[in-house]
């Protein structure tokens, strides 16, 4: 992963272009560049993605399913890329009007992260996802988030209640719960193996 001298408000960063396809996070300012997912990362995020439109169309629901190109600002210099976000079709309609990049500044119903494969818990990519994000997403007032770790074949589900997230783990054939879409009838193994 790239880290890049430059600091940027919140503002630069929506009209930043370095003519590359590069997805890019903004840390404190700083850019952070985000590295091509792994086969197995892509298959989890595109079966998630697949999974939440079916579900929202099946619900009819005015929610749009994200994947990994709209961000959420988490801070006042900030912005996270989820996996994998599920967004009210009326912030989708403010954004698409918009010329910049595609980020809300309220919070999205739902992320999902991928964790990228880590050697122990002090890696960045587990530090990223486990730690620093939760901790956004939190304090931002995403309802729901997801963290699919591969490695531990765990998917973590956090609610927000009261203004903390409320963790459950998932593995196997254990049926994830999820305020979001209750009705949803998925295994932690459905959604480690994408499948």
């Amino acid at each position: 992963m790239t880290h890049t001298p430059v600091k940027l408000t919140f503002e630069q960063y929506l009209e930043y272009d370095d003519d590359t396809d590069n997805r890019y996070e903004l840390r404190n300012g700083e850019l952070i560049e985000m590295p091509p997912a792994s086969p197995l990362h892509s298959d989890i995020v595109e079966f998630l993605d697949r999974l939440f439109y079916s579900e929202v169309q099946r619900l009819g629901l005015d929610w749009r399913v994200k994947r990994g190109d709209v961000g959420v600002q988490t801070g006042l210099r900030t912005a996270r890329l989820p996996d994998v976000a599920v967004i009210e079709g009326k912030q989708w309609q403010i954004l698409r009007n918009k010329a910049s990049s595609a980020v809300l500044t309220v919070p999205s119903l739902m992320a999902v992260e991928v964790v990228s494969p880590y050697r122990n818990q002090l890696d960045e990519n587990y530090q990223r996802d486990y730690i620093e994000k939760r901790a956004e997403y939190e304090q931002h007032g995403i309802p729901e988030y997801w963290i699919v770790d591969p490695i531990a074949q765990l998917v973590t589900v956090l609610v927000l209640v009261n203004g903390k997230y409320q963790a459950t783990e998932f593995n196997g054939l254990q049926r994830i719960i999820s305020r979001i879409f209750p009705q949803l009838e998925l295994t932690a193994a459905q959604v480690l193996e994408a499948r």
